[in-house]
């Protein structure tokens, strides 16, 4: 890769944007992880000339390492299960059930802190677009589609600026449309992508939300 594709996350959304609009996918609501997703998320929502909110999903790690997903759950519970990976690992079903317990309701904190006073998010009969800045593994990414739908959206598209080949392979298994700028087969990590991929803050992240 000679150059690196993407500014900024904003640069990403805009570009991501354009991209959503030539294939022709429409949407009522953009539905943005937090927090990086959320400049993206407002980028496409802006150019789309569509509302802009929140789902929130949490990895489960595995026992010895937190950083390996054999799982991830929504903030409504909604559980993903790695089980070929858990199996391979030999996690006990105890750990699952109150990893996953734990992990739901830190997103259930999370989706209240950043929505706020706003009420309950009513999905029933839209087109939901779920954005992220990037998607490395998919966990939380499958994690947020069938949260969408439990929701009662009656489609969900994923959309990122950059993810893996066969991830992207997988997820199209759970989304109706999964669209992303960038599939390089060595991926390695959503941050090789950006010139500026400095955190987002909880504070900066939520300004998006109000425009």
């Amino acid at each position: 890769m000679s150059a690196l594709p993407f500014a900024d996350r904003t640069d990403a959304g805009e570009r991501l944007a354009d991209l959503l609009e030539d294939r022709g996918v429409s949407a009522d609501r953009v539905l943005a992880i937090p927090r990086g997703g959320l400049p993206v998320g407002r980028a496409v929502a802006d150019a789309l000339s569509i509302p802009l909110d929140v789902i929130v999903a949490r990895k489960v790690g595995a026992p010895d390492n937190p950083e390996l997903a054999i799982g991830a759950v929504g903030a409504d519970g909604s559980l993903w299960r790695n089980d070929a990976l858990i199996h391979q690992l030999n996690v006990p079903e105890a750990y699952v059930e109150s990893r996953a317990a734990r992990e739901a309701q830190a997103a259930r904190e999370k989706r209240d802190r950043y929505r706020g006073s706003r009420g309950p998010l009513d999905l029933a009969g839209e087109a939901a677009l779920i954005v992220d800045d990037g998607i490395a593994t998919g966990a939380t990414a499958v994690a947020c589609i069938r949260q969408a739908r439990a929701g009662g959206a009656r489609r969900v598209a994923l959309a990122a600026p950059v993810a893996p080949p066969e991830v992207v392979a997988d997820l199209e298994t759970e989304a109706d449309d999964v669209l992303a700028l960038v599939t390089p087969a060595d991926f390695g990590a959503v941050g090789r992508f950006y010139r500026s991929f400095d955190p987002v803050a909880d504070e900066v992240a939520m300004g998006y939300l109000d425009g």
